[in-house]
């Protein structure tokens, strides 16, 4: 079930929730999370929430583990190092002397 984030505009509390999507939102405080020492039954307003991230548990969740190996064979290629040839560095000419 997912949890969703409101707002007691009476008390000022802000709390979790968790209900299926297909029930109607909170329309009043509830009296368990209520932080008044009388249940004041103020109305609630949904705030929007970031959610949860998508959690991945164990190992073996790379985004290379679905990749074709036509893919995979060319990621090979271009990660090998290239073998390049050092040129020896060009003096610059020394200056003339005027007369």
């Amino acid at each position: 079930m997912p949890t969703y984030e409101y707002h007691c505009e009476k008390c000022g509390q802000d709390f979790e929730a968790s209900h299926a999507i297909s029930a109607p939102p909170l329309k009043v405080c509830p009296p368990e999370l209520c932080v008044r020492k009388k249940w004041g039954r103020g109305r609630v307003t949904k705030k929007i929430g970031a959610g949860a991230g998508l959690l991945f548990k164990g190992g073996g969740f790379y985004i290379t583990d679905y990749r074709s190996e036509g893919y995979k064979q060319a990621a090979k290629k271009d990660s090998a190092p290239a073998k390049s040839e050092t040129k020896p560095e060009a003096k610059p000419a020394a200056p003339t002397a005027k007369k």
